[in-house]
């Protein structure tokens, strides 16, 4: 039977001390953090960091490349793989996004399956448990399972249910699959995120650090800048926005003195590409006198300032790709 981590209102943590560290062996390894559309895999992986990494939505398919935070304790360093919604695709796009879920899978060390503690369990749940199930575990003459990687459940939006609903919902997940640990969250409010890095670590194998310990992603410059400009769309725009917006930073120029080719102290100059697939969405995207452009800008100035590693300009253009999530060529000119 699996064990419920029951959910605190603290996230006190112990400080450990150098006799600890030296007894306790350092861990590392992947983490796949899985589940269908809209559960909450980028806000949990955000809050576990303590920055963001992801863009997260209530829109499904917001989630579109299998981006990759760092979590570093003194005793063990975790890469979360923020994979895109497991789902049926109806588009190229979104058959795409379901072999980066396929790339992601193919070499972790853990499974962190997320399931939503506001819904029931569903279809989509039970096809993504057959598909953990055919990639990482062999069925014994039993019936029960036997894993080749640890599966922990997270439930995750506890601060929506009361707790005679909480205790009624991790009866039915250990029901659902012999998971090796259940763990319930509130990404939102932080409650029991320490519990849900303790077990992750637990389950971890040991290993070596494999990154410098400030660094918290993977992700290049330009990827990054990206999908915040993507995510602040997202959050503008809200129902309005076209499911089809991709963005793609073309360049980042630092300035330099024409004449000694050496960097001075000027702004960089962050040029990026909006696609839409209709003529029509533009004026969405960029609003009545320019607004929508502006106000990204704005909410952006700092973190990209952050990320360049200097004061920085957006230049964003909007343009057409007709039909982008179900041509392969410009799939593959928009990294997908």
């Amino acid at each position: 039977m699996s064990r419920a981590r029951t959910a605190t209102k603290t996230n006190t943590r112990r400080t450990m001390t150098d006799n600890d560290l030296a007894s306790t062996p350092y861990r590392s390894g992947f983490v796949a953090v899985v589940g269908r559309p809209n559960v909450g895999k980028s806000t949990l992986i955000n809050a576990l960091i303590g920055t963001q990494i992801a863009i997260a939505s209530s829109r499904p398919e917001t989630t579109r490349k299998a981006i990759r935070g760092i979590l570093t304790t003194p005793d063990a360093q975790l890469v979360l793989v923020d994979t895109p919604g497991i789902h049926r695709p109806r588009t190229l796009l979104g058959q795409r996004l379901n072999d980066v879920v396929d790339e992601s899978l193919s070499d972790v060390d853990v499974v962190a399956f997320l399931l939503p503690g506001d819904q029931k369990i569903g279809p989509g749940d039970k096809r993504i448990l057959s598909r953990l199930r055919s990639d990482f575990a062999t069925k014994r003459e039993d019936g029960t399972w036997n894993w080749k990687v640890p599966l922990i459940a997270i439930v995750t939006k506890i601060d929506t249910l009361s707790r005679e609903e909480l205790v009624s919902k991790l009866i039915e997940i250990n029901e659902f699959a012999d998971f090796a640990d259940i763990v319930p969250v509130s990404a939102l409010e932080h409650d029991n995120l320490d519990e849900v890095r303790k077990v992750l670590i637990e389950h971890t194998p040991e290993g070596p650090q494999m990154y410098p310990d400030d660094q918290v992603t993977e992700e290049r410059p330009e990827d990054t800048i990206a999908e915040l400009i993507r995510g602040a769309f997202l959050e503008t725009l809200d129902d309005e926005l076209p499911h089809s917006l991709a963005v793609v930073v073309d360049s980042i120029e630092y300035p330099q003195d024409n004449e000694t080719g050496e960097a001075f102290n000027g702004k960089a100059l962050v040029s990026v590409s909006i696609y839409v697939e209709r003529d029509s969405q533009k004026p969405i995207i960029i609003g009545k006198g320019a607004a929508n452009l502006v106000a990204v800008k704005k909410k952006l100035r700092t973190p990209v300032n952050r990320i360049v590693g200097q004061k920085a300009k957006l230049d964003l253009h909007v343009k057409v790709a007709k039909g982008w999530q179900s041509d392969p060529k410009q799939l593959e000119k928009l990294g997908f």
